[in-house]
């Protein structure tokens, strides 16, 4: 079977393609954990792969989000990934919030994860619970 040069690039660049926003990456590269109200300290090497996770159960109203992207000269952002904890076809129970990255450039930059526990579309809470249940981590990431 033959194949023409522009074919076979685009089957392999089509893996490649799909490791956008929301897509399912099954490599979290070094994983570092965080939660509300702690500044946590990442040190990862050029070209290296690294997840940012949070412990997340949407069935009680945790919400996490990212506030802002990285500088992007220091670290681009991959995709945002949920992996439930549960047996497979179980609801609620929980499970980890992957921010995925890989490190470009030498240099230092912050990432700040936010969870707006049980709050409306406009992501303010609604009551003093919600209030004392959010907040926010923060990943100081350093390229070297």
């Amino acid at each position: 079977m033959r194949f023409r040069t522009g074919t076979a690039l685009t089957l392999v660049a089509l893996p490649v393609a799909g490791c956008g926003a929301g897509s399912a990456v099954r490599d979290h590269g070094k994983v570092t954990e965080g939660r509300i109200g702690t500044t946590v300290q990442v040190e990862v090497a050029p070209g290296q792969r690294f997840s940012l996770a949070v412990d997340e159960n949407a069935s009680v109203g945790d919400s996490w989000r990212m506030e802002a992207l990285p500088d992007v000269a220091v670290a681009s952002f991959i995709s945002d990934e949920y992996e439930h904890e549960g047996e497979p076809g179980t609801t609620g129970g929980g499970g980890t919030r992957y921010f995925v990255f890989n490190a470009k450039r030498p240099g230092t930059t912050a990432v700040t994860l936010s969870n707006c526990w049980r709050c409306a579309a406009d992501r303010v809470p609604a009551d003093e619970q919600s209030r004392r249940l959010s907040g926010a981590a923060t990943f100081r990431i350093t390229v070297r």
